[in-house]
């Protein structure tokens, strides 16, 4: 077990992380048993606690250690090559830190801060974002990250002998584009508020951390390397030109400061061929300043609207205009609502089974409130808002009846729906 826990490997970064969680299980277990009411050890049995603490440690590391002992490998890896200690290159270490970091930084903006693939001029809903990346310049984005990730894997797969002096150094020009562009979308996404449950936007660094770790121990590998061959020169050496162009290319120390000088003529060469494909010359720029909701954001984006969890509002307010028929704005539980006829008529009948049989609206309100919440969040589309309005157009009629059957003035009662007063449901 020491053998694998022990050393440099991705089976031990995996096992340290998953130890770690585990510790972190027991230790939220004890804290739960000595508060007054909580829920520690005393409530699970063995089996229940074993089994809990299996699937509890492995998500918690999966999503929230193993990123960080990751970054702590990387380090390590970064200080060893610059000691020219490190005899391998790790490159699985760099892969899961470039590809399983992506995913995991993807997943934290879409699902925790609900950023969507929308524009700053679309007007979206309750807590959504909108992209970090204008979407017209998002192929320039998508081109330097690229290439990138082809100057790493230059680098590292092909044998250096094989490698021209001067392609390393584009190569090394490619990767320093990518690191500049993920610590520009750090920038742009880490507001730096740790304010509330804010704080775990700390894990948006963890991703730059790691991109740049290994990019410096890629270029600090190959310079070290580059110093150990000898390279035969008799032919160059006899032409003044290719002797004094030899003498600085094969000076490796210096590849990481040529290749800085480089990563502009490079950057101008990658912007001259996004041209040929549409792109803008200032997309690079525009990418970042053409949104809204971000650090680099110069756009103001209109309002969210606010989609209650009440699915009928969901409906008013999600489908197409031409089948929902929005009449007007509302107000309900102190925000604003999008509102239909529909959704009015169904208000006024609830209003009526209240003021009428308390007992059997308290009895309707509570299976509304088990099931209508759980259909709300599945309406993530306008098609799916159409449909439900469509299947509720029985009841809406219903609904209709039974108000005109009620109420001496049933059209005063359905437009006053949603007015700022009595909007409980």
């Amino acid at each position: 077990m020491k053998k694998y826990l022990f050393r440099i490997s991705l089976i031990s970064s995996m096992g340290i992380s998953y130890i770690i969680a585990m510790i972190l299980f027991v230790m939220y277990q004890l804290a739960e048993s000595l508060r007054p009411y909580g829920y520690g050890l005393g409530r699970l049995s063995l089996p229940e606690f074993s089994q809990e603490s299996i699937i509890w440690s492995l998500f918690v590391s999966l999503i929230f250690v193993y990123p960080i002992v990751l970054t702590g490998y990387h380090i390590v890896l970064l200080y060893l090559e610059v000691k020219k200690k490190l005899l391998k290159p790790f490159i699985r270490f760099d892969q899961v830190a470039i590809w399983y970091g992506l995913i995991l930084e993807f997943l934290y903006l879409t699902e925790g801060k609900y950023v969507t693939g929308s524009d700053w001029s679309v007007q979206l809903k309750n807590l959504e974002m909108h992209t970090p990346i204008f979407s017209e310049a998002a192929p320039t984005i998508i081109f330097i990250f690229t290439i990138g990730i082809a100057g790493y894997f230059y680098l590292r797969v092909r044998p250096l002998k094989k490698i021209p002096p001067l392609m390393a150094i584009i190569s090394i020009s490619a990767m320093y584009l990518w690191v500049i562009e993920v610590l520009v979308f750090t920038v742009q996404v880490f507001k730096g508020d740790l304010s509330g449950d804010k704080w775990l936007d700390l894990y948006l660094l963890v991703y730059p951390v790691c991109i740049i770790c290994i990019v410096a121990r890629t270029v600090i590998s190959k310079v070290h390397e580059w110093q150990e061959y000898e390279m035969e020169r008799t032919k160059i050496q006899s032409n003044p030109l290719l002797n004094f162009a030899d003498k600085i290319l094969s000076n490796s120390k210096l590849w990481p400061i040529y290749a800085i000088v480089l990563m502009f003529p490079l950057l101008g060469i990658i912007i001259g061929i996004l041209l040929l494909f549409g792109q803008a010359p200032d997309s690079v720029i525009k990418a970042w300043t053409e949104t809204a909701d971000w650090t680099l954001s110069l756009k103001e984006a209109p309002q969210n609207i606010e989609y209650d969890e009440h699915y009928l509002c969901t409906v008013a307010a999600g489908g197409h205009r031409k089948v929902v028929k929005p009449v007007r704005k509302g107000i309900r539980h102190g925000h604003e609502v999008i509102v239909n006829r529909q959704l009015c008529i169904a208000n006024a009948f609830e209003q009526i089974l209240e003021e009428k049989t308390p007992r059997f609206h308290k009895l309707v309100r509570g299976v509304y409130d088990r099931y209508g919440f759980s259909v709300a969040r599945l309406i993530k589309s306008k098609w799916i808002a159409d449909i439900i309005y469509i299947m509720m157009k029985p009841l809406e009629w219903i609904f209709l009846a039974v108000i005109y059957m009620s109420d001496a003035h049933p059209e005063n009662r359905i437009a006053t729906q949603y007015m700022g007063k009595n909007d409980l449901y």
